[in-house]
């Protein structure tokens, strides 16, 4: 039973999901810092009061005049905003990190100009005959 959990978790990579998980929360902690503490303040330089988070558009109020319902424009904005942080920056880590593997080499058939691997002798396309 200890083999087959072991083989498991082996063969599915699940260490490796879970460190990528574990590291996919602890960048979405500092990106989100990021924005919460550098980006928005200056957003808040334009919009009402500064407070952007708790900017809302009121639809009811009571009669003593506490906001009974309302959309909060400032909390979806902000969520907005380190959505798009955190993608941009998981891009660049992405791009950064993981580069493309080079094409395979090939050569042309001097016939069909296919590309054909480099050590073919016959094309596989126009199946002519292709010098060494």
């Amino acid at each position: 039973m200890i083999r087959g959990f072991r083989e498991f978790l082996v063969k599915n990579s699940v260490l490796a999901l879970a460190i990528g998980f574990i590291m996919g929360a602890a960048t979405g902690k500092v990106v989100s810092s990021l924005v919460a503490d550098i980006i928005m303040p200056v957003i808040s330089l334009v919009l009402p009061a500064g407070e952007w988070r708790t900017w809302k558009f009121v639809l009811s109020q009571s009669p003593d005049g506490k906001v009974v319902n309302a959309i909060t424009l400032g909390n979806f904005l902000g969520n907005v905003i380190d959505f798009i942080v955190i993608a941009f920056v998981v891009y660049m880590i992405t791009k950064a990190l993981i580069k493309e593997a080079p094409p395979a080499p090939t050569k042309k058939c001097p016939r069909c100009l296919e590309s054909i691997a480099p050590e073919a002798t016959k094309c596989k396309f126009c199946t002519a005959d292709v010098p060494a």
